[in-house]
C-alpha cells in the first residue's frame, strides 16, 4: 500500500464501483475494463490504491498544466487556509485575488480583449460567451462545427456534434452546424495539398442556407478536443472569422482545452493563429485542476451588457483565484509553453515513426501537448478501430501509462500530459505505446 494511504482506510475498487452503479447517474463510464482508484499525485505521476505509479498522459482530462500538486501552489493554499483567508466572497465584495488573476490573463490576451469574467467551468464560460453574443447582436443563431464539443450546459450542449452527448429533451433551436475541418476524414474528399479550404467556405454556405442571413456567433476550438484533437488548417481560422463578421456574428474561440499554454506557442492559440475572435473562453489548465473558467471579451461586446445583471455565486472565489494566478505564473516562470512545444514535437515525431511501423495508426495530429492518434482497422478504408482503442488503453495502463480517448467512435488516443513532462517521460510514452501496439497486433493476428 502506498505510504500516503497508511492512515486512510480505503474502500475497495469493487465497493466504489458498486456504489456508483447503484447511486450515481448511469451516464459516466470508466476508461478501463478494470477501473483503478487514483489516490495520490505529484507532477506528471499519479498513484492508485495499490501503490502503483502511472505517468498521467491525459493530464487529469487535459486539466493539469503546471503539474499535479505543484509545491508553489500547495504552499500558497496552505498559507491561505492557515491564516483564515476568506474562502468565499463572490464578486459582490472586493478581493485582491481575482484582480491579480485577471491582470495576468490580460497580459496574455489577444489584441483588443480587455474584459474578463470568471466562471467555474468551461461549460459556463461558453454559456456566457454565447449569451453575450446573442445579446450584443440581437440575433439568436449560433453556428458550430460537426464533431465539436463545448460543454454540458444548455446552449453549449446544443452546439455539440456528437450524438452520444446529446439527450432527447435537449433543445437545439437557434443553432446550425457547418461541416468539420477534419483533414483526415475530409467531408469534401480533399487532401491537404489540394485543399481550397472548402471547409471554411462551407461556413458561409451554412449561414446562407440555414439562417436568415445574420447570426449571433460562431464557436470553435482551435484544436477540437472531444472530437479527437481534430486540427484545422491555419488558414481556416482567418477565413472563417472574416465570413462570421461579414454576417454580423461574433467569433467565440473555445480554448477550454487548448488554452493555458498547452498549444505550445502562446498562452492562447487564438493569439498564435491570429484569430480575429471577439471572445475567448478558458478553463481546465487555467486552474491546474481547480474548478475555474474564464471569458476574455472585447469591450464592444461587453458594453452591450450594461444595465443587465450577470452573477455567478462561486466565480472569482479567492482560493481558486490564488491557484489560477500561480498556475499562470508557473507556466511563465518555468517556460512551460516552450516545453510544451519541444516535448510535443518529440512526441508527434515519435508517433509518426510508430505510424510507419503499426498500420493501426491512421493519423497523427495536434499542436503542442494536445496530440491525437487515430486508430483504424484498415489504413485504406479508415474503419474506426474502437474496440482496439479500448484494449490498447488497458495494455498501456498495465505498463504504467494513462492516456485518454475521444472522437466520434472513441477510436482516437488523446495525449495531453502536464506541461512539465520531460524527455525521459516522452521516451517512456513512445516505448510503452510501441510495445502495446505490438502486443495488440499479435493478439489480433490469426
Amino acid at each position: 500500500m502506498n505510504e500516503h494511504n497508511d492512515s486512510i482506510q480505503l474502500r475497495s475498487n469493487e465497493e466504489l464501483t458498486n456504489f456508483r452503479k447503484k447511486h450515481f447517474l448511469p451516464t459516466a463510464g470508466f476508461y478501463h475494463k478494470e477501473p483503478i482508484q487514483l489516490v495520490k499525485a505529484q507532477d506528471t505521476y499519479v498513484w492508485d490504491s495499490e501503490g502503483k505509479r502511472y505517468l498521467d498522459a491525459i493530464g487529469g482530462i487535459v486539466c493539469i498544466s503546471a503539474g499535479h500538486n505543484h509545491p508553489k501552489i500547495k504552499k500558497a493554499l496552505i498559507e491561505a487556509i492557515e491564516s483564515d483567508a476568506i474562502q468565499h466572497t463572490s464578486l459582490l465584495y472586493l478581493n485582491q485575488a481575482p484582480i491579480e488573476t485577471a491582470e495576468r490573463l490580460l497580459e496574455e490576451a489577444p489584441y483588443g480583449m480587455d474584459k474578463v469574467s470568471f466562471t467555474n467551468s468551461g461549460s459556463e464560460a461558453n454559456e456566457l460567451a454565447i449569451m453575450a453574443a446573442r445579446h450584443a447582436t440581437g440575433e439568436t443563431m449560433v453556428v458550430n462545427v460537426r464533431h465539436s464539443y463545448h460543454g454540458g450546459t444548455s446552449a453549449a450542449l446544443a452546439s455539440c456534434g456528437h450524438s452520444i452527448w446529446r439527450f432527447k429533451g435537449q433543445p437545439v433551436t437557434g443553432v446550425t452546424s457547418a461541416l468539420e475541418p477534419y483533414c483526415y476524414r475530409c467531408p469534401f474528399k480533399q487532401k491537404p495539398d489540394s485543399c481550397d479550404l472548402e471547409c471554411a467556405k462551407n461556413v458561409e454556405t451554412t449561414i446562407q442556407n440555414s439562417t436568415h442571413g445574420k447570426i449571433a456567433a460562431f464557436i470553435l476550438e482551435p484544436v477540437m478536443g472531444v472530437g479527437g484533437f481534430i486540427t484545422p488548417p491555419d488558414d481556416y481560422f482567418r477565413e472563417v472569422a472574416r465570413i462570421v463578421h461579414s454576417y454580423g456574428g461574433k467569433y467565440i474561440s473555445d480554448e477550454v482545452q487548448t488554452g493555458a499554454g498547452r498549444g505550445g506557442s502562446d498562452l492562447l492559440l487564438t493569439k498564435t493563429l491570429d484569430i480575429d475572435a471577439d471572445m475567448v473562453t478558458m478553463a481546465k489548465g487555467l486552474g491546474n485542476g481547480a474548478p475555474v473558467g474564464a471569458v476574455l471579451m472585447k469591450s464592444e461586446v461587453a458594453e452591450t451588457m450594461t444595465g443587465k445583471t450577470y452573477f455567478n455565486t462561486f466565480a472569482g472565489d479567492p482560493l481558486q483565484m490564488i491557484q489560477s494566478k500561480l498556475t499562470l505564473e508557473i507556466i511563465k516562470e518555468e517556460q512551460l509553453v516552450e516545453n510544451a512545444r519541444a516535448m510535443g514535437d518529440l512526441l508527434k515525431d515519435g508517433f509518426s515513426q510508430l505510424q510507419k511501423k503499426h498500420p493501426l495508426i491512421g493519423d497523427v495530429r495536434g499542436r503542442g501537448l494536445l496530440l491525437g492518434i487515430e486508430l483504424v482497422k484498415d489504413p485504406q478504408t479508415k474503419e474506426p478501430a474502437s474496440d482496439e482503442a479500448l484494449r490498447l488503453m488497458d495494455l498501456c495502463k498495465d505498463k504504467g501509462l494513462l492516456v485518454g480517448k475521444g472522437g466520434q467512435f472513441g477510436n482516437v488516443f488523446r495525449i495531453a500530459p502536464p506541461l512539465t513532462i520531460n524527455r525521459e517521460q516522452v521516451n517512456f510514452i513512445l516505448e510503452t505505446l510501441d510495445q502495446s501496439l505490438s502486443e495488440l497486433s499479435d493478439a489480433y493476428t490469426p
